[in-house]
């Protein structure tokens, strides 16, 4: 079992039912999946950019990845319809409470002048996404054999109702937030 869900389950959980006053545990807000999204504009000119990005972010979510493809043609990028334009993985239960304590543990203190993630990023219903600059935050990844530094965008779904529901959930995982409450 992973050492995050282990967590949840004998502390976050009658931490956030006293907090909150649930009558059941089962009214607790849980994660419910992390989506991973990097998208690569570049690929459209060359398929090996894309082949590297997905075999990056196969490394990093530790499963299979799914390219993306455009939906419709645009002129400006220079892109068709039915072109793979990026990639993107969703992980659940064990894998992703795993990738979950390697964000909070490793991941984002790596991150270049650091001071925190901002609570303003949740969407009104308790969902939760951040974006990184840089893959190389992630010790999977090796700084000696990537083509180049690429962005993605990870989104934390939650069951929450509010976003101080989500926001009290992902505190009592250690997230650096800068802000001690949500607004």
């Amino acid at each position: 079992m992973p050492r995050l869900l282990d967590l949840y389950r004998k502390e976050i959980v009658p931490n956030l039912k006293t907090k909150f006053g649930y009558s059941s545990a089962m009214q607790v807000p849980h994660i419910e999946k992390i989506t991973i999204n990097m998208g690569v504009g570049e690929a459209a000119a060359d398929k090996k950019i894309l082949m590297n990005a997905v075999a990056e972010l196969e490394k990093i979510a530790g499963q299979k990845v799914i390219s993306t493809i455009s939906r419709k043609s645009i002129a400006g990028f220079k892109i068709r319809e039915g072109w793979p334009i990026g990639c993107k993985v969703t992980l659940r239960r064990a894998k992703m409470y795993e990738f979950l304590d390697r964000l909070v543990t490793i991941a984002l203190p790596r991150v270049r002048d650091f001071r925190g993630l901002s609570a303003k990023s949740f969407d009104g219903r308790g969902n939760y996404s951040l974006g990184l600059k840089e893959q190389i935050v992630f010790p999977e990844i090796e700084y000696d054999k990537i083509d180049a530094l690429r962005g993605m965008d990870i989104t934390i779904t939650t069951s929450a109702a509010t976003n101080k529901e989500a926001f009290a959930l992902l505190r009592a995982f250690n997230f650096p937030f800068k802000e001690k409450e949500v607004s």
